[in-house]
């Protein structure tokens, strides 16, 4: 049975896959995955002492995490490049200096032989601290070079133990480098001060945050992690804009990443031909602490410092990403010389009003994500714009007319059966 849940979901899906279609054509465009390289996943995983609690389906939260793991080392895909990293496996001591450089590369990141991969999981042992800062910068470089898809899944049943090193921060310096590397992370039987850790790891770099409580679910949710390492992805192009749009980048058809300063203003252009429709979009996160009230601002303007078109959107605290966008045809024309017309610069402008709280660090700036789509206009695409509101008006008429019609026949009808039932 279609319920309307399920219809509502088989609707959205329709509409991203058409979106993706119709935003990023055929052929090579900014930010489309290459498939040249394998992509890498580094699971992470926490082996300090508190994971000999027994809590997870009456076993202790080692033996899941085993188990978990045999489990997803038999599923992982030939593609991808699978690696294990763990943190608090060695040191058993209460030197805090020597435990929380307690990181180490179990199994690197390769191609997967399942046997050797099983029987260095065999071997742990819950030992000492939870150094999830210098565990995350480790794994990091555990998946450097190459062009494919990267992911780090991080799996720890508590919160770090080596800050100032602040895993929080780590990952924002991460997400900062533009290597398209992002982190999930799991929380075993997690307390509210673990989940929000976790959390705000996983927001940096665009992951998630997972709360598991069963083996079972353990198993699954890293299981889907690393199948989805092996999907094709669209990775953002790491770009800078500039403070004025003449030094401003150039760019073409894609999705771009970039970092903007609180009371920032970052500045891109982009070559539209007559006839052809400017589609951008952007989206600022905030990835630390921010005072409520905040909004972004997307605009279109000529290299004369006219404003063409804008899209801006406004948030109250409640979301930490915020977004808009805006569309601009550039009308055909014919060249004066009767050779190919000129295409014209549009300069968009992002600027967000964002304000960190009370002693936030303020650099580096906060994330910014544009999307930017050069596409023929109504005109080059059978006039969708005339069809969707003249046609549509014609119809709408037509319409309105048979019901009419139809309503006097119908009144008609019923009184002349009345007639002929009283006659009778």
């Amino acid at each position: 049975m279609i319920t309307r849940k399920r219809l509502a979901a088989g609707v959205c899906a329709l509409l991203a896959a058409l979106t993706a279609g119709l935003a990023f054509p055929a052929g090579a465009a900014a930010g489309e995955p290459t498939g040249q390289d394998a992509p890498k996943v580094d699971l992470v995983l926490d082996v300090s002492g508190s994971m000999r609690a027994r809590d997870i389906d009456g076993q202790s939260r080692m033996a899941a995490a085993k188990q978990a793991f045999n489990e997803v080392l038999d599923a992982t895909p030939e593609e991808v490049e699978l690696g294990i990293r763990t943190l608090g496996a060695d040191y058993p001591g209460d030197d805090r200096k020597t435990g929380c450089k307690d990181t180490a590369q179990l199994y690197p990141v390769g191609p997967l032989d399942r046997t050797e991969a099983k029987t260095a999981v065999a071997t742990l042992s819950p030992t000492g601290w939870t150094p999830i800062g210098p565990a995350l910068l480790k794994a990091a470089d555990d998946l450097d070079g190459g062009n494919g898809s990267k992911r780090i899944v991080l799996i720890s049943d508590g919160e770090d133990t080596c800050a100032p090193l602040d895993p929080c921060e780590v990952a924002r310096e991460i997400a900062a480098k533009g290597i398209g590397l992002t982190i999930d992370t799991l929380g075993l039987v997690p307390t509210a001060k673990l989940s929000r850790q976790l959390s705000c790891i996983a927001e940096a770099t665009g992951g998630t945050y997972t709360s598991v409580e069963h083996q079972d679910e353990l198993t699954d949710r890293v299981n889907q992690l690393v199948d989805r390492a092996a999907d094709p992805v669209v990775t953002p192009v790491p770009v800078k804009g500039a403070e004025e749009c003449t030094e401003a980048p150039a760019l073409e058809s894609g999705l771009y990443t970039d970092r903007e300063e609180f009371g920032q203003q970052r500045w891109y252009r982009v070559d539209v031909l007559p006839g052809q429709e400017l589609r951008a979009s952007v989206s600022v996160a905030a990835d630390r602490a921010v005072n409520p009230g905040y909004g972004v601002l997307l605009r279109a303007v000529t290299v004369h410092g006219r404003e063409i078109v804008r899209g801006e959107a406004a948030g109250d605290g409640r979301t930490d990403v915020i977004s808009t966008g805006l569309r601009y045809p550039e009308p055909e024309r014919d060249d004066a010389d009767g050779g190919k017309p000129a295409a014209e610069t549009v300069c968009l402008a992002v600027t967000h009003s964002f304000s960190p709280a009370s002693g936030v660090k303020t650099t580096p700036g906060l994330p910014l994500e544009l999307t930017v789509d050069v596409v023929d206009g109504p005109s080059q695409a059978g006039d969708v714009a005339s069809f969707g509101l003249g046609r549509g008006w014609w119809l709408l008429g037509a319409l309105i007319l048979t019901g009419f019609l139809a309503g006097l026949v119908w009144g008609w009808l019923s009184r002349w059966r009345v007639a002929v039932w009283r006659t009778n």
